[in-house]
């Protein structure tokens, strides 16, 4: 039997194993699939090392980033943006290559809600997640901004973010976790009450369905997403991947 499985920590929010759990019994595969929380990354080779008939991972927050050192290399997408959400383990050495979905994900399920007029995106978070979504916006031809708790790493903090300032975006991203299960009544630290009707606000979070951020946004007549058509697509894509 084949054996995959998601890393991360914790991993209380995620709907990868039943996921890939009812596709397994859905399409007749003999496989399984199980949640490794590591709660450092420096678990991860013992976890390789217990579970030889491991062919693939998945990989959530902290470690998108992280788990670059242990890889023994990676693809065009995953080393561009210095962050991994897929890995394919093969043979006896065993030899583990990363590969980032999330940007096929990202960009497939927001790409139907943008037009002409959208050409500035405020990204909120500097995680494995936020790289991704840069990325993707790159790949759209979409400038945007990053914001962080921290002034230092990005040049924009959450105390920065004027009314004013957010009416210059037509797409807002949630790249960091706020408002994942279990911690539903967070959201990112912004003027809600500015938002410009029509805005596009995009939370990569899908457990919950509506978060704190996305209800906000409505209440302003905001278009609203959530991650979980990007969850499908990025997951579907790391079957091909383990598959090829």
């Amino acid at each position: 039997m084949r054996r995959f499985g998601l890393i991360g920590y914790p991993l209380d929010h995620s709907f990868s194993k039943d996921y890939f759990t009812k596709k397994f019994i859905r399409e007749g595969i003999n496989a399984v699939y199980d949640n490794f929380p590591l709660k450092t990354i420096d678990e991860f080779k013992n976890l390789i090392a217990q579970y030889p008939e491991l062919n693939g991972l998945n990989v959530t927050r902290p470690y998108k980033s992280a788990i670059t050192g242990f890889l023994d290399e990676l693809d065009a997408k995953a080393g561009s943006t210095g962050a991994v959400n897929v890995v394919s383990i093969k043979n006896a050495k065993p030899e583990l290559k990363g590969y980032n979905t999330d940007i096929d994900g990202f960009v497939l399920s927001l790409k139907p809600m943008l037009d002409d007029s959208t050409r500035k995106a405020l990204v909120l978070g500097t995680g494995g997640a936020s790289l991704a979504v840069r990325a993707g916006l790159d790949m759209l031809g979409i400038d945007y901004s990053v914001v962080s708790r921290h002034r230092a790493k990005t040049g924009l903090s959450y105390q920065d973010i004027t009314g004013d300032m957010i009416k210059d975006y037509q797409l807002i991203i949630n790249a960091s976790p706020l408002g994942t299960f279990p911690d539903t009544g967070s959201a990112p630290d912004i003027p809600y009450q500015s938002l410009k009707k029509g805005t596009i606000l995009y939370d990569l979070v899908y457990n919950p369905g509506e978060t704190l951020f996305l209800i906000q946004g409505q209440a302003k007549g905001c278009r609203v997403k959530n991650g979980m058509e990007m969850l499908i697509i990025q997951a579907e894509k790391a079957w091909d991947i383990w598959n090829s």
